[in-house]
Order: C-alpha cells, then structure tokens, then sequence
C-alpha cells in the first residue's frame, strides 16, 4: 500500500486546496497518471500516481486545505495485476446473469446514480453499470457526480472540459442549462418527468428551451413542495475562502502594512500610440502572427524609465538597497481563480514583437491554470491593467517586496488646452505606486514624466 501525500508545492508555499478528485477509490490508475488536482495561491498542481494500481481510498475531500506532506489517500499496487484482466473475465456472468439489462442501451446502463434515487441498494447500482459498458461512462470529479444526480443528467450525455477530458461540476450545470430536461426524463421516466417539471412552467419544457424560461431546475425529488426554500431566493450565502485567495490578501495585507506606500499621478495623450498601432498592427499579425496590444508599448516605455531611475526597479534587502540591472516585467493578469503576476524575464533586452508573443503565451497559460512557479517568480517591477475593465482612475498596491507598480487606464476622449486651443484627445490616467522608503516623490514623477514623453512620441523609443 502507497500513502499518496501532498508534494513540495514550491518556494514558501506550505499548504494547498483540493481542487478536485480525478480518480476514485476502485478504480485503476497507471503510473504517472493524475490522481488529485491540488490548488495553491498562485498555481494549480496535479497529483501523479508514482505506480500503477488501484485507488484504495481518499483521506481528505474537495475543499479541504491540505499541507505539504500531508497523506491524501491510499494506492494499493499490488491490485494493479490483478485488477487489468476483470473486465474480461467478469463480463461474460454478468451478461449471463442479465441479458435483459445488457440488451438496453448504453446509457439506460451507465445510470447507478438514478438507481441509488429509486431506492435500488448501491451494490445494485454499481452492478448495472457493467463492465463492458465501464468504458463509455467518462472520468468525473465527485462534485460533477452530486451535480448529476441532482440534475437527473447522465454524465455518458456530458462533455468533459478539464485534463483528460475529466467531467466537472460546471460541466454538468452548463450541460443541464442547456436543456437537461430530456436526460432528466430518461433518468428518472417520462411518467416521472413529466410531473417532476418546475410548478411554474405547467409541464416539462420542450428540449433546447432556453434557462430563461426554467425558473428554476427540477429538485431530485419527484414532486417538490411548492415554495420549499431549497437555497432559492437565500438572503446570503457563505463561501470558504480558497488558498489562492486568502494568500492574496495576506499579500496585500503585508504590502500595506510592510511598505510606506505612496501613489503619484499624470496623463499621457495616447494619439500617437494608437495612430503607431493602427498602421503596423496588421503587418505585424501577417508577419509574426501576434496581435499587437498597448501593453508591449507601455512594457517598452516601463523599461527605458527604469533605466533612467533604476531606484524604482530596486528592493529594500534589511539595510541595504540592491540595484537590478535587468528588468523582469510582472504583468497582472485575471483569471477565474483569482488576479496572478506571470513575469516577463529580461523584458528590457527584448523587442516588442518577442514581448507580446512571451505575454500572450503566459496570459493563456494564467487563465488556463498551467502556470509554473518559474513564471511568476523573480519579477522586479509590475504593471497592472485597469482600464480593460472601464476604471479611469486607481491607486494599485505595490506587488510587495517590490517597490514600484505602474497603473494603466481606461482611454477616454476629453478636452485638452493644445497650443492655446481646445481640442478632444484620447487621455489616459496613469498611476505609479511606489515604497516612499527608497523612492523619493521627485524620482517617482520624473519616473512618470519620461513614462510621458516616451509614450507621446513613441519614435524616441527607437533612438533612445
């Protein structure tokens, strides 16, 4: 028996939360494949079994905070042999003992979550699915598994979206949103299904009918009581707040509370830089095959500023202040999990091109869940993004230990004096937070000032 625990999980990271369970106790793993997917506050860890053999048992939940070398479950190795031959070997009694269930369809068979609802003993449900059918019923996490029997959807009729193609709970909710009302009727009987339909509705809603004429989804029971609470129309609800989320606001908690932070602000007329855009935008698509953003502008614009103030690319070391002669631009990026920092190494020896092709990769990679510890370790100065979201204006918190973080915005027309003259240009706000320990206000304007003229004449970024 092998004890699986929970592994080095990086740099100052102690503890995780199970994401999910990829297998479940009885069934047959190889080596190498993913068992459990740990979640920590900055990326997601997936679990391998280091033999092959069959799951035993899980000895922590979905939801629960685990810590490193924690045991999560047991791997019984010496099943691994013994199990591969069964489903061959048990097929041939079962479908002697049942040709009437083994003559129906593969999906009435790969139901033993409607045969537990019947009231069937679970032995009984596990035995109708059989073992030649085993196959078509895919990979679920135990959420995904409750949500189906809820739902009354079978999860044979369920496209999976995580790794392997493993069923999650969202899969099943988008599945039933989508017009479950004809898996809920195969799983339950169209007798049972037609009066199990929500009391609103006067019947069971024809497929495909859209979520907006479901007020709300059928309730496991055959026949809910009308006005029964459920958790529908809850005045609050309680949530545990995961890893990744509570080690953001300790983060920012100590960046508050560690540094003598101070935000500084200007504008910058973004003409130019869109007009630049606009012309080399398509050739640089044909040509490079990457979309070209404002971000590699103002990554471009960052580095040369620091480069004439390097104190706000430098970090307080106990009483000494340590210069970095590179650059490793952190950009933030949001995601369903929470906001991450991937890190742009060496951004201020690289062109833009190379720039935006690097951050494109890790921005998927950051939505997608597959970040490394490399990629968001090391950064020395941070850019942050809050006019993709409207926000014309914020005063962002430093990315602690580091001592500057740049604010973008929201490019808004307004009125500017030009020259006498009033005219309407494309302004942008743009805020720099800095550690006031290190970085003296003069330095930190200057800082912005060069930002300025770099990004209103662009073309002194190629001479400078």
């Amino acid at each position: 028996m092998i004890e699986i625990k929970v592994p080095p999980l990086g740099e100052s990271i102690v503890e995780a939360t199970i994401s999910r369970w990829l297998k479940n106790p009885g069934d047959t793993v190889q080596q190498g494949e993913p068992l459990v997917e740990l979640e920590t506050d900055k990326v997601t860890v997936e679990v391998p079994a280091f033999k092959a053999g069959v799951l035993k048992s899980q000895s922590k939940s979905e939801g629960d905070v685990v810590k490193v070398d924690e045991v999560l479950g047991q791997l019984d190795e010496s099943a691994a042999g013994a199990d591969a031959p069964a489903p061959a070997a048990e097929a041939r009694p079962a479908a002697e003992a049942r040709p009437a269930a083994e003559a129906r369809p593969a999906t009435e068979a790969a139901r033993p979550a409607a045969a537990q609802a019947s009231g069937e003993p679970p032995e009984v449900a596990q035995e109708s699915v059989g073992q030649p059918e085993a196959a078509q019923e895919p990979r679920s996490a135990p959420a995904a598994r409750r949500a189906a029997a809820e739902e009354g959807v079978s999860l044979s009729e369920v496209e999976g979206t995580a790794r392997g193609g493993v069923v999650t709970k969202q899969d099943v909710m988008a599945h039933a949103s989508r017009g479950a009302g004809a898996a809920e009727a195969r799983a339950s009987g169209e007798a049972v299904g037609q009066k199990a339909a929500p009391p609103s509705a006067g019947g069971p809603p024809p497929a495909g009918q859209s979520t907006a004429q479901q007020p709300s989804r059928p309730q496991p029971s055959p026949a809910p009581a009308i006005g029964t609470p459920q958790g529908n129309g809850a005045r609050e609800t309680r949530e545990k707040m995961s890893t990744r989320r509570r080690r953001i606001a300790e983060h920012l908690l100590e960046a508050q509370h560690a540094t003598a932070h101070l935000t500084t602000f200007n504008e910058v007329d973004m003409a130019s830089v869109m007009a630049l855009r606009e012309r080399l935008k398509e050739r640089v698509e044909k040509e490079h095959a990457v979309k070209l953003t404002y971000m590699p502008f103002f990554a471009k614009a960052a580095t040369m500023a620091l480069g004439a103030y390097p104190v706000v690319n430098a970090q307080i070391d106990g009483d000494s202040i340590v210069y970095r002669h590179y650059v490793n631009m952190g950009i933030a990026v949001a995601s369903d999990q929470g906001l991450v920092v991937p890190v742009i190494k060496d951004a201020d020896r690289i062109g833009m091109i190379e720039f935006t092709r690097r951050l494109t990769d890790v921005a998927k990679r950051a939505r997608d869940g597959k970040l490394t510890m490399d990629d968001l370790t090391g950064g020395t100065f941070t850019i942050t993004n809050g006019g993709v979201f409207g926000s014309l204006v914020s005063t962002p918190i430093l990315n602690y230990p580091q001592v500057g973080i740049l604010g973008l915005h929201k490019i808004q027309e307004r009125p500017v004096a030009i020259d006498g003259t009033v005219e309407i240009r494309p302004m942008m706000y743009l805020a720099l937070t800095y550690d006031h320990r290190i970085v003296d206000g003069q330095q930190a304007v200057l800082f912005l000032v060069r930002l300025k003229e770099l990004l209103e004449d662009p073309g002194s970024m190629l001479v400078d």
